[in-house]
Protein backbone atom coordinates (compact mmCIF):
# COMPACT_ATOMS: atom_id res chain seq x y z
CA UNK A 1 0.00 0.00 0.00
CA UNK A 2 0.76 3.84 -0.71
CA UNK A 3 1.96 6.27 2.91
CA UNK A 4 -1.03 7.38 3.47
CA UNK A 5 -3.39 4.48 3.58
CA UNK A 6 -0.43 2.64 5.63
CA UNK A 7 -0.62 5.81 8.10
CA UNK A 8 -4.71 5.72 7.97
CA UNK A 9 -4.48 1.88 8.97
CA UNK A 10 -1.74 2.37 11.76
CA UNK A 11 -4.14 5.24 13.24
CA UNK A 12 -7.20 2.72 12.69
CA UNK A 13 -5.58 0.13 14.60
CA UNK A 14 -4.58 2.20 18.00
CA UNK A 15 -7.53 3.28 18.23
CA UNK A 16 -9.18 0.26 17.66
CA UNK A 17 -6.98 -1.02 20.53
CA UNK A 18 -8.34 1.57 22.17
CA UNK A 19 -11.62 0.60 21.89
CA UNK A 20 -11.41 -2.85 22.89
CA UNK A 21 -9.59 -1.29 26.55
CA UNK A 22 -12.35 0.79 26.85
CA UNK A 23 -14.68 -2.37 26.46
CA UNK A 24 -12.73 -3.95 28.75
CA UNK A 25 -13.00 -1.34 31.76
CA UNK A 26 -9.16 0.09 31.17
CA UNK A 27 -10.27 3.21 29.16
CA UNK A 28 -6.96 4.92 27.88
CA UNK A 29 -6.23 8.22 29.33
CA UNK A 30 -7.11 10.60 26.40
CA UNK A 31 -3.61 12.03 25.27
CA UNK A 32 -2.24 8.13 25.41
CA UNK A 33 -5.04 7.55 23.05
CA UNK A 34 -4.29 10.39 20.91
CA UNK A 35 -0.66 10.14 21.07
CA UNK A 36 -0.27 6.32 20.30
CA UNK A 37 -2.76 7.03 17.03
CA UNK A 38 -0.22 9.22 15.94
CA UNK A 39 2.59 7.29 16.85
CA UNK A 40 1.10 4.48 15.41
CA UNK A 41 0.42 5.98 11.89
CA UNK A 42 3.98 7.33 11.97
CA UNK A 43 5.37 3.70 12.57
CA UNK A 44 3.43 2.34 9.98
CA UNK A 45 5.39 4.45 7.15
CA UNK A 46 8.23 2.89 8.91
CA UNK A 47 8.94 -0.43 7.47
CA UNK A 48 9.78 1.02 4.26
CA UNK A 49 13.10 2.58 5.81
CA UNK A 50 13.97 -0.30 2.76
CA UNK A 51 12.98 1.69 -0.29
CA UNK A 52 14.54 5.02 -1.37
CA UNK A 53 11.50 6.13 -3.03
CA UNK A 54 8.97 5.74 0.04
CA UNK A 55 7.73 8.82 1.74
CA UNK A 56 10.01 8.32 4.57
CA UNK A 57 12.69 8.63 2.47
CA UNK A 58 11.83 12.19 2.20
CA UNK A 59 10.87 12.78 5.61
CA UNK A 60 14.33 14.12 6.68
CA UNK A 61 16.10 15.44 3.57
CA UNK A 62 19.10 13.81 3.32
CA UNK A 63 19.48 12.35 6.57
CA UNK A 64 16.74 10.11 5.80
CA UNK A 65 17.39 9.40 2.17
CA UNK A 66 21.08 8.18 3.56
CA UNK A 67 19.22 5.77 6.34
CA UNK A 68 16.63 4.42 3.12
CA UNK A 69 20.08 3.57 1.29
CA UNK A 70 21.92 2.19 4.78
CA UNK A 71 18.62 -0.14 5.75
CA UNK A 72 18.32 -1.26 2.11
CA UNK A 73 21.69 -2.65 1.76
CA UNK A 74 21.37 -4.11 5.02
CA UNK A 75 18.00 -5.81 4.01
CA UNK A 76 19.63 -7.02 1.27
CA UNK A 77 22.41 -7.98 3.35
CA UNK A 78 20.61 -10.40 5.21
CA UNK A 79 18.13 -11.70 2.62
CA UNK A 80 21.26 -13.14 0.80
CA UNK A 81 22.95 -14.73 3.67
CA UNK A 82 19.81 -16.23 4.86
CA UNK A 83 17.29 -16.87 1.77
CA UNK A 84 16.39 -20.71 1.18
CA UNK A 85 17.05 -22.39 -1.93
CA UNK A 86 13.31 -21.55 -3.20
CA UNK A 87 13.63 -18.19 -2.20
CA UNK A 88 14.19 -15.80 -5.56
CA UNK A 89 16.93 -13.93 -6.59
CA UNK A 90 16.79 -10.04 -6.01
CA UNK A 91 18.48 -7.22 -6.58
CA UNK A 92 17.45 -4.65 -3.73
CA UNK A 93 16.08 -5.51 -0.09
CA UNK A 94 12.60 -3.85 -0.25
CA UNK A 95 10.04 -5.76 1.55
CA UNK A 96 12.62 -7.90 3.27
CA UNK A 97 14.45 -7.44 6.74
CA UNK A 98 11.87 -4.45 7.90
CA UNK A 99 8.90 -6.19 6.64
CA UNK A 100 9.22 -9.04 9.35
CA UNK A 101 7.57 -9.41 12.91
CA UNK A 102 11.19 -9.58 14.05
CA UNK A 103 12.06 -5.82 12.59
CA UNK A 104 8.50 -4.77 14.47
CA UNK A 105 9.61 -6.29 17.89
CA UNK A 106 13.41 -4.98 17.24
CA UNK A 107 12.22 -0.96 17.02
CA UNK A 108 9.30 -1.48 19.22
CA UNK A 109 11.55 -2.86 22.31
CA UNK A 110 14.72 -0.16 20.98
CA UNK A 111 11.94 2.78 21.34
CA UNK A 112 11.12 1.52 24.86
CA UNK A 113 14.17 0.94 26.16
CA UNK A 114 15.48 3.84 24.84
CA UNK A 115 12.41 5.91 26.65
CA UNK A 116 13.10 4.16 29.99
CA UNK A 117 16.80 5.09 29.66
CA UNK A 118 17.10 8.00 27.89
CA UNK A 119 14.87 10.66 29.80
CA UNK A 120 12.68 13.10 28.32
CA UNK A 121 14.91 14.59 25.31
CA UNK A 122 15.29 10.72 24.01
CA UNK A 123 11.16 11.02 24.87
CA UNK A 124 10.63 13.94 22.85
CA UNK A 125 12.91 12.39 20.00
CA UNK A 126 10.85 9.30 19.35
CA UNK A 127 7.47 11.61 19.51
CA UNK A 128 9.20 13.85 17.00
CA UNK A 129 10.31 11.51 14.47
CA UNK A 130 6.74 9.65 14.73
CA UNK A 131 4.89 13.31 14.70
CA UNK A 132 6.94 14.10 11.55
CA UNK A 133 5.84 10.27 9.97
CA UNK A 134 2.27 10.84 11.03
CA UNK A 135 1.83 14.56 9.49
CA UNK A 136 3.84 13.14 6.05
CA UNK A 137 1.09 10.00 6.05
CA UNK A 138 -2.11 11.71 6.94
CA UNK A 139 -1.69 15.33 5.84
CA UNK A 140 0.27 13.96 3.09
CA UNK A 141 -0.91 16.65 0.01
CA UNK A 142 -0.29 19.65 2.52
CA UNK A 143 3.23 18.12 3.61
CA UNK A 144 4.25 17.72 -0.26
CA UNK A 145 3.38 21.57 -0.71
CA UNK A 146 4.72 22.77 2.34
CA UNK A 147 8.73 22.74 2.98
CA UNK A 148 10.46 20.40 5.22
CA UNK A 149 11.17 22.90 8.10
CA UNK A 150 7.47 23.63 8.45
CA UNK A 151 6.97 19.91 8.33
CA UNK A 152 9.77 19.67 11.34
CA UNK A 153 8.41 22.55 13.38
CA UNK A 154 5.16 21.69 13.72
CA UNK A 155 5.97 17.55 14.72
CA UNK A 156 8.64 19.51 16.77
CA UNK A 157 5.63 21.58 18.42
CA UNK A 158 3.17 18.30 18.53
CA UNK A 159 6.38 16.31 19.97
CA UNK A 160 6.70 19.15 23.00
CA UNK A 161 2.93 20.00 23.83
CA UNK A 162 2.01 15.70 23.82
CA UNK A 163 4.86 15.31 26.18
CA UNK A 164 3.81 17.92 28.33
CA UNK A 165 0.10 16.77 28.75
CA UNK A 166 1.41 13.31 28.98
CA UNK A 167 3.96 14.11 32.03
CA UNK A 168 0.79 15.57 34.24
CA UNK A 169 -0.32 13.20 36.42
CA UNK A 170 -3.08 10.53 35.78
CA UNK A 171 -2.18 11.46 31.72
CA UNK A 172 -0.34 8.96 30.73
CA UNK A 173 2.95 8.68 31.25
CA UNK A 174 3.15 6.09 33.59
CA UNK A 175 -0.14 4.21 31.66
CA UNK A 176 0.34 0.42 31.86
CA UNK A 177 3.65 0.28 32.93
CA UNK A 178 3.63 1.44 36.74
CA UNK A 179 6.25 1.06 38.65
CA UNK A 180 8.81 3.44 38.84
CA UNK A 181 11.38 4.33 36.31
CA UNK A 182 9.05 2.94 33.66
CA UNK A 183 6.91 5.85 32.28
CA UNK A 184 6.78 5.47 28.57
CA UNK A 185 8.04 2.30 28.66
CA UNK A 186 4.45 1.76 26.60
CA UNK A 187 6.12 3.69 23.44
CA UNK A 188 7.05 0.34 21.95
CA UNK A 189 3.43 -0.79 21.75
CA UNK A 190 1.91 1.43 19.06
CA UNK A 191 5.34 1.50 16.86
CA UNK A 192 4.96 -2.61 17.21
CA UNK A 193 1.61 -2.34 16.23
CA UNK A 194 1.94 0.25 13.17
CA UNK A 195 4.91 -1.91 11.61
CA UNK A 196 2.98 -5.12 11.82
CA UNK A 197 0.07 -3.02 10.16
CA UNK A 198 2.13 -2.40 7.60
CA UNK A 199 3.01 -5.48 6.76
CA UNK A 200 -0.70 -6.64 6.82
CA UNK A 201 -1.51 -4.02 4.17
CA UNK A 202 1.57 -4.92 2.22
CA UNK A 203 0.16 -8.44 2.44
CA UNK A 204 -2.88 -7.58 0.99
CA UNK A 205 -0.79 -6.80 -2.71
CA UNK A 206 0.45 -8.50 -5.13
CA UNK A 207 3.69 -9.20 -4.32
CA UNK A 208 2.50 -10.03 -0.89
CA UNK A 209 4.58 -9.74 2.47
CA UNK A 210 7.05 -11.87 4.16
CA UNK A 211 5.91 -11.16 7.86
CA UNK A 212 7.07 -14.38 9.40
CA UNK A 213 10.21 -14.72 8.82
CA UNK A 214 13.08 -16.37 9.51
CA UNK A 215 10.20 -19.15 9.99
CA UNK A 216 10.32 -21.06 6.44
CA UNK A 217 6.67 -21.56 5.07
CA UNK A 218 7.07 -24.39 1.76
CA UNK A 219 10.44 -24.32 1.54
CA UNK A 220 11.02 -20.64 1.44
CA UNK A 221 12.76 -18.79 4.28
CA UNK A 222 11.10 -15.42 2.95
CA UNK A 223 7.60 -17.02 2.19
CA UNK A 224 5.40 -13.80 0.67
CA UNK A 225 2.01 -13.87 3.09
CA UNK A 226 -1.03 -12.90 1.44
CA UNK A 227 -4.53 -13.76 0.57
CA UNK A 228 -5.20 -15.94 -2.30
CA UNK A 229 -4.11 -13.84 -5.65
CA UNK A 230 -7.72 -13.56 -6.82
CA UNK A 231 -7.92 -10.69 -3.51
CA UNK A 232 -4.87 -8.94 -4.22
CA UNK A 233 -4.66 -5.57 -5.20
CA UNK A 234 -1.84 -3.24 -6.69
CA UNK A 235 -0.36 -0.48 -4.53
CA UNK A 236 -2.08 2.65 -4.93
CA UNK A 237 -5.07 1.24 -7.05
CA UNK A 238 -9.23 2.14 -6.92
CA UNK A 239 -9.16 -0.60 -4.37
CA UNK A 240 -7.07 1.34 -2.04
CA UNK A 241 -7.58 4.63 -2.58
CA UNK A 242 -11.51 4.36 -3.20
CA UNK A 243 -12.48 1.05 -0.56
CA UNK A 244 -9.93 1.01 1.83
CA UNK A 245 -8.95 4.35 2.92
CA UNK A 246 -12.99 5.54 3.84
CA UNK A 247 -12.75 1.78 5.35
CA UNK A 248 -10.01 2.98 7.59
CA UNK A 249 -11.49 6.59 8.29
CA UNK A 250 -14.79 5.12 8.84
CA UNK A 251 -13.19 2.13 11.45
CA UNK A 252 -11.02 4.84 13.05
CA UNK A 253 -13.75 6.90 13.93
CA UNK A 254 -15.70 4.44 15.65
CA UNK A 255 -12.92 3.57 17.11
CA UNK A 256 -11.87 6.44 18.62
CA UNK A 257 -15.43 7.08 20.09
CA UNK A 258 -16.08 3.89 21.59
CA UNK A 259 -12.48 4.07 23.38
CA UNK A 260 -13.51 7.61 24.77
CA UNK A 261 -16.89 5.67 25.68
CA UNK A 262 -18.67 8.29 23.74
CA UNK A 263 -20.87 5.28 21.75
Amino acid sequence: MMGPAHSLSGAAAWLGIGALAAAEGHTMPWPVLVAGALICAGSALAPDLDHKSATISRAFGPLSRWVCGFVDALSYGVYKATKGKRDPRRTGGHRTLTHTWFWAVLIGAGASGLAVTGGRWAVLAILFVHMVLAIEGLLWRQARVSSDVLVWLLGATSAWMIADIMDRPGNGAGWLFTDPGQEYLWLGLPIVLGALIHDIGDALTVSGCPILWPLPIGRKRWYPLGPPKFMRFRAGSWVEIKILMPVFMLLGGAGGLAALNVI
